[in-house]
């Protein structure tokens, strides 16, 4: 018998709100004799290693909890992280999270743009395009936007000419 995700979310819950996250996603897995509890967090400005770690241990002991831990069959493994760079971008929110990434956007259209995300609203995204060495700045509504792609930078540079860590 696999845990049930609905009081095991109840139970963290109130532990990934109030560290400032959001309980991005919660899945609960049969591996063998054991469950592995995947929990992944997000919140505006990204999420730390610092973060992880201290919400993990808040779960850790709230899993140990009698109304939790008998929600397990056995054992459990607990593996916390954050949405990760391939996750595609499908919400408004997701966006916004990604303000200032290099991202491709797939148009409903068929056509598809890359370039540094400006601006994420409720409605719409501003991206800054290079097309053929010219930069164009083009607003696109959320409502013609198929799917976005967080797109890896392993140099950036930031106008500085210092290292960026996006």
């Amino acid at each position: 018998m696999a845990a049930s995700v609905e009081v095991i979310r109840a139970g963290i819950l109130p532990l990934v709100e109030a560290a400032g996250a959001e309980l991005e996603e919660l899945q609960i897995q049969q591996a063998g004799r054991r469950e592995i509890v995947r929990v992944v967090l997000d919140r505006d400005g990204g999420v730390d290693l610092d973060l992880v770690a201290e919400v993990s241990r808040q779960i850790s002991t709230e899993l140990e909890q009698p109304s939790l831990s008998e929600q397990f069959s056995g054992t459990y493994v607990l593996e916390v992280s954050s949405p990760g760079v391939d996750r595609p971008l499908t919400l408004a929110k997701h966006w916004r999270r990604s303000v200032d990434r290099l991202v491709e956007v797939h148009l409903k259209d068929g056509s598809a743009v890359v370039g540094r995300l400006l601006v994420a609203t409720d409605d719409e995204i501003t991206v800054d395009v290079v097309e053929h060495r010219e930069t164009t700045t083009r607003v696109i509504p959320l409502v013609e936007v198929a799917r976005g792609l967080v797109q890896v930078e392993f140099n950036r540079t930031t106008p500085e000419g210092a290292e960026d860590g996006h």
